[in-house]
């Protein structure tokens, strides 16, 4: 599949936003102005041929979103830094 330039850039700005903010999808698509679903697209489908490393940083953080609402939690500010904590207690 071929992407437009546009499309590389903005995948990458909305993956850059999730990793640095810990956010979830529905916050970066208010934050942008664009649907969930554009969102979604871009950061798991466009991200992962454009950008591969930083696809997988982004998967961590949408799986555990994923896995949270699965539970029934709604995620805030809060329990996004404990996921960031989490995840880079590692490194």
């Amino acid at each position: 599949m071929t992407y437009t330039t546009a499309n590389k850039e903005r995948c990458v700005i909305l993956a850059e936003y999730l990793v640095e903010n810990k956010a979830t999808v529905r916050a970066a698509a208010g934050k942008f102005g664009i649907s969930k679903s554009t969102v979604h697209k871009d950061v798991t489908q466009t991200l992962r041929h454009v950008n591969p490393a930083l696809y997988e940083q982004v998967k961590e953080i949408l799986v555990y979103c994923e896995e949270a609402e699965a539970r029934g939690i709604t995620l805030d500010e809060e329990d996004m830094k404990a996921i960031e904590d989490e995840l880079y207690m590692y490194d």
